[in-house]
């Protein structure tokens, strides 16, 4: 309780906006809206349906939300149209299936207030075997992995659905991703960007009864896969470049060793077709280094327009020294 008060007496002043992506979650947007109304009674919590099929809208409307709707289906969708509709000085994402712990937002917005973050993000633990499948948490630390090997280790659950977010990520996020991916874009905006970024502990449960993940395993697992593959190629070009040109130029040597071997002992190249191969390969080497040489350069400027435009836009769109006395 002390925690509670606490959290909330810090936020006299602030407009917090609740955001819940919603498709076909009629039996836990109810749970969730109540949840965070007792935990956070001046936020505002809006519910995106998601052209859902059943009574989603009407039982989030009857239970305190202003409901929206977005019929583009795939999450990343709903996000991107959260994020351009609603203005607001703290956002918090959450999923609308009331899998996460509401009471875990008091310790994720005072971290998020006292380290003056861009980013909380809620890393899922749970002591539950139905509520995060094996199958599901291999994913996540697989593409997780792959994530912090790329973008810098900051991060041990990006596939998480609880974030909080200050007002200058979200007007500064792009959302270019259309389903699931949505969360790994996310994460990588504020790796690129640099951003002030942490991760709190937030239990995570079973769905209730009558309600169905809509995550499909492998379908979305290739999709975040995929996604991760564009981003690479997009923000770390050089990197992306560096292990196509590393593959080629290993394949042509492979190919090309042996027979500047015979040449040496016999003065002769009989696998002249061979020699050609090896030799296109190892150009082909070179441009895709050049390739990612010029367009890391350009990437570089992309990011720094980023930034400097994510600069522009103050924290929480208010004073910052009102959460850092240190410096007023």
């Amino acid at each position: 309780m002390h925690q509670t008060n606490s959290s909330n007496s810090r936020l006299s002043g602030l407009d917090v906006a609740v955001l819940v992506p919603c498709y076909n979650e009629e039996s836990g947007i109810p749970l969730v809206i109540r949840s965070f109304l007792e935990q956070l009674p001046e936020a505002v919590i809006y519910v995106y349906d998601n052209n859902s099929t059943d009574n989603t809208a009407e039982v989030a409307a009857r239970s305190g939300a202003i409901v929206r709707s977005e019929l583009q289906r795939g999450k990343g969708h709903v996000v991107r149209r959260m994020f351009s509709d609603i203005d607001a000085a703290i956002y918090i994402l959450v999923d609308g299936d009331d899998t996460y712990d509401a009471s875990s937002i008091h310790s994720m917005l005072d971290t998020f207030l006292s380290l003056q973050c861009d980013m909380v993000n809620g890393r899922r633990v749970t002591d539950e075997p139905e509520a995060y499948r094996f199958g599901h948490q291999f994913g996540n630390r697989l593409l997780t992995s792959m994530v912090n090997w790329i973008f810098g280790k900051r991060c041990l659950d990006i596939l998480s659905g609880f974030r909080v977010f200050s007002r200058r990520f979200v007007k500064s996020f792009p959302a270019l991703s259309t389903g699931f991916e949505i969360e790994t874009e996310l994460t990588v905006h504020a790796l690129s960007l640099n951003m002030p970024i942490t991760e709190i502990e937030t239990t995570y449960k079973n769905r209730p009864e009558k309600s169905a993940s809509k995550l499909n395993t492998y379908r979305d697992g290739f999709r975040i896969l995929w996604t991760i593959f564009i981003l690479t190629k997009e923000e770390r070009p050089f990197f992306f470049y560096s292990i196509a040109c590393s593959i080629l130029a290993l394949l042509s040597f492979a190919l090309g060793v042996p027979v500047a071997l015979e040449f040496l002992e016999t003065g002769l190249v009989p696998r002249f077709p061979t020699a050609i191969l090896a030799a296109s390969i190892m150009v082909l080497a070179f441009l895709c280094l050049t390739t990612g040489l010029v367009l890391d350069s350009v990437a570089r400027g992309r990011r720094e327009i980023k930034r400097l435009h994510y600069l522009n836009l103050t924290w929480l769109g208010q004073d910052r020294r009102k959460y850092s006395p240190e410096i007023q």
